[in-house]
């Protein structure tokens, strides 16, 4: 994983927005794009920071929704975290601020949920998050697996059925 450049926008206004001394972007591990990476700890509950970015009426990668109409983009911090169905972060679009939901060490990369910012994906896409409750397709909350997530997790059930009757 090597180190990508940091850039935020407020960085030094004051603490509470990502600093270089917070936070990296960095590929992931699986060499799939890049995520925010965390340079320091957070406790559970507590502000792991402030977002801004620029007000868009398009949804596409890298936004982040603030109601229906209206998209803030970020490309260099909150629209890098990357997903997990059991995320580490909740990010209140209304207040604009990103709270950490557990315990957060350092060298962890930050995740949310998509689903909880999104009413509709600009990409629906295949999870391998891991986690115990994993939906295994991701989609925005109103919205329903499409044609490919759809076959996608048809072949997930079918393999699941095949595991269950060979145990």
């Amino acid at each position: 994983m090597g180190k990508v450049h940091f850039s935020y926008l407020f960085e030094t206004l004051e603490d509470a927005y990502p600093s270089p001394k917070k936070f990296e972007v960095c590929r992931h591990s699986d060499g799939e794009g890049q995520g925010v990476r965390t340079l320091v700890p957070f406790i559970r509950g507590q502000l792991v920071s402030r977002i801004t970015g620029l007000l868009s009426s398009q949804r596409k990668l890298h936004t982040l929704q603030v109601n229906e109409t209206t998209h803030l983009y970020d490309p260099h911090f909150s629209g890098m975290l990357l997903h997990s169905c059991s995320p580490s972060l909740m990010v209140d679009m209304k207040r604009l601020e990103i709270f950490a939901l557990r315990d957060i060490e350092a060298g962890e990369f930050l995740t949310m949920d998509y689903a909880s910012t999104e009413d509709v994906l600009a990409r629906q896409f295949k999870c391998g998050c891991g986690s115990d409750g994993c939906r295994r397709w991701i989609t925005g909350f109103r919205e329903l697996p499409n044609r490919e997530g759809m076959a996608y997790l048809a072949e997930v059930s079918a393999g699941r059925k095949t595991l269950t009757a060979k145990s």
